[in-house]
């Protein structure tokens, strides 16, 4: 046996019980997210209605967390989504060209969300370091592209684009050991999230002004046509920062008792940050002006508004404590998301339904090093693009080619399966189901310029497409001929 398939065929290591699950989800989920993108909240509901869009996104949340706790339980292994879409539509037809096509909007949507923690962490810290956000360049590309229109793309360079690839690398260099290793770091940052975010609900509260928390514009809540566009973007965004309960759904084969610890952390994850988002939004407006945090939003620039918020009730030393845990925060994102997106391709490799050497994992500490290494230097790259713009195709791509993908599907899964053993069965079925559907349907076409990111989805999708069909033709799977049922049959282009 070769020293490649030795590597693919060493088990990995079920090291993670539910408290760390439970740890790496909130950690993915909170991240940076809730503490940069509170103003954009803002800015696009026009106030402190706002917090309309972080309690509907905390309901679609669950819903979609259903989704994910019973088919993470049905089916735990490692790769997620992929298991799951090649399950439901097929794992010898349909299946294999759905599955295929999510691993491929990964290689663009996971980069993407792992460049917005880093972007976001750097953003914090020109806090610190005014200079950062000093900008050296920047330049927009566009692309006619016939039935589509044109396609847009804005990069710049600036301090804060070095200073997110920087730990986009030190993320990669720590991630390069043991699961087990992992698990005890995943434990520390943990604790780092939760003192952050109990801190800056404690200032809030103990300095809570119930007139500036509420003090409404006029049109509030007129259910106009800027009303339902603004709810839209306020969505996309909190969907965003509540996106990452379903991490562990991707260390399936490094799961504790998977079947019973997947739905727990799913679901206990989006509970308890859905309750951390409110009270942490309710703080911010309590103390700071909305006027004032729609400013920030408007520059794409001083969106530490957190730092701002400590600066105002206790002064400098604790804006500069605040901006150092936040920064904490922001990394230990990038490094639960690295660890998680990484074993996606992995999964496929060994399925045959992707590249080849991503199923290798490293001869001494037991991990896909391969994979772990590409989705990492992809998001290198994007490091230089603006962080509104990572925000918004990251949440259309995955939502047009995975979260709608897979909604779907568990519908169709019952019907075509309903012997298939459910450890846990989504409560009010179907009902959680539909109402994801509709809820990411509306975020993605009830925003200004909705057409922008879609036309990036169709792109990545047309790409995959073809890619798929080639690769399907020289192999002879389906549709050209007969599947092969083993990864190690399949010789990978």
């Amino acid at each position: 046996m070769s020293a490649d398939q030795q590597s693919e065929a060493r088990p990995l290591i079920r090291g993670i019980g539910l408290g760390t699950a439970t740890a790496l989800n909130m950690i993915d989920m909170i991240g940076v997210g809730p503490f940069i993108t509170m103003p954009l909240v803002v800015a696009a509901m026009g106030g402190p209605q706002a917090l309309l869009g972080w309690i509907i996104g905390a309901l679609l949340a669950i819903c979609d967390g259903l989704v994910w706790a019973e088919l993470g339980a049905a089916m735990p292994g490692s790769g997620g989504s992929y298991v799951y879409l090649r399950e439901i539509y097929g794992p010898k037809r349909l299946g294999k060209l759905v599955s295929f096509l999510f691993i491929w909007q990964l290689s663009f949507s996971a980069p993407l969300s792992i460049a917005s923690g880093a972007i976001g962490f750097a953003k914090y810290t020109a806090y610190l370091w005014p200079g950062l956000e000093f900008q050296y360049a920047a330049r927009e590309w566009s692309l006619h592209i016939p039935l589509l229109g044109n396609l847009q793309l804005g990069w710049a360079i600036a301090g804060t684009t070095f200073l997110a690839i920087g730990i986009v690398l030190l993320a990669l260099l720590l991630l390069y050991r043991r699961i087990t290793q992992i698990g005890r770091i995943s434990r520390y940052l943990w604790l780092a999230v939760m003192g952050t975010i109990g801190w800056i609900i404690f200032a809030g509260l103990t300095h809570f002004n119930h007139a500036r928390a509420f003090s409404f514009p006029s049109n509030a809540f007129s259910l106009s046509g800027n009303f339902w566009l603004g709810l839209g973007s306020a969505m996309l965004i909190a969907t965003y920062d509540y996106w990452g309960a379903y991490n562990v759904c991707f260390l399936g084969d490094e799961l504790k008792d998977p079947g019973r610890t997947i739905p727990r952390a799913v679901l206990l994850s989006i509970l308890l940050v859905a309750g951390l988002y409110l009270l942490m939004n309710l703080s911010v407006l309590g103390v700071i002006d909305w006027h004032e945090v729609i400013g920030a939003a408007q520059s794409n620039n001083k969106l530490y508004v957190f730092s701002t918020f400590m600066q105002r009730i206790y002064g400098n030393w604790a804006a500069n404590v605040i901006t150092c845990l936040i920064m904490l925060t922001a990394f230990a994102s990038v490094f639960s998301l690295v660890l998680g997106y990484s074993r996606v391709p992995y999964a496929a490799a060994l399925d045959g339904n992707y590249f080849k050497i991503f199923s290798r994992v490293h001869p001494v500490y037991q991990f896909p090093h391969i994979s772990l290494l590409a989705l990492g230097g992809t998001a290198l790259l994007f490091c230089f693009f603006r962080l509104a713009d990572v925000i918004s195709a990251l949440v259309v791509i995955r939502i047009l080619l995975q979260f709608l993908l897979q909604a779907i599907g568990l519908i169709v899964l019952r019907i075509r399966r309903p012997e298939m053993l459910r450890p846990f069965r989504m409560w009010l079925y179907p009902v959680p189901a539909l109402l994801a559907i509709i809820g990411f349907a509306y975020i993605v076409t009830k925003r200004p310029d909705a057409l922008k990111e879609i036309r990036y989805a169709a792109v990545v999708l047309l790409a995959g497409l073809i890619l798929y069909f080639v690769r399907a033709w020289r192999n002879r799977d389906w549709p050209f001929g007969a599947t092969v049922p083993s990864g190690s049959e399949v010789q990978a282009n």
